[in-house]
């Protein structure tokens, strides 16, 4: 079994940012104070910490000819669930900065994939494997 990962990002407004987190992409509350809240993302401790001086930096690299932000994080999700919740996001409005999409069609390492930010300007990516055992496959 893969343990959770915990996960701590600087947000320049952590009521925007939370409700965010948790109105569209789901997330659950743990603990929270007056500068930080903690998230339950698809069972991963993510923690958003107020920091009024954050800005973020939007850096892009050339992957497949898509313009893929830099740097980013997110969860690989089961095939299903991603496509549930591409669907979700999409009818939420989120704007996408890559669309969901299918890479290496028939290939190993087949996935689905997206990419969009969150109101601090951080980069999520959230991705599915067709066959979780190709995760790393060359």
């Amino acid at each position: 079994m893969i343990s959770p990962f915990h996960l701590a990002l600087p947000v320049d407004n952590l009521e925007s940012c939370s409700r965010f987190y948790i109105d569209i992409l789901g997330c659950k509350t743990g603990r929270s104070d007056c500068h930080w809240i903690d998230l339950n993302l698809f069972g991963h401790q993510l923690v958003l910490h107020f920091d009024p001086n954050h800005v973020s930096k939007k850096h892009h690299n050339d992957v497949d000819g898509k313009s893929v932000p830099i740097p980013h994080f997110g969860v690989l999700l089961d095939w299903i669930t991603f496509k549930d919740f591409a669907a979700l996001l999409k009818e939420k409005k989120v704007d996408f900065i890559i669309e969901p999409y299918l890479r290496f069609e028939g290939l190993a390492g087949e996935q689905m994939t997206m990419f969009f930010y969150d109101p601090a300007g951080n980069a999520l990516e959230f991705k599915s494997f067709k066959n979780k055992d190709q995760i790393f496959a060359t």
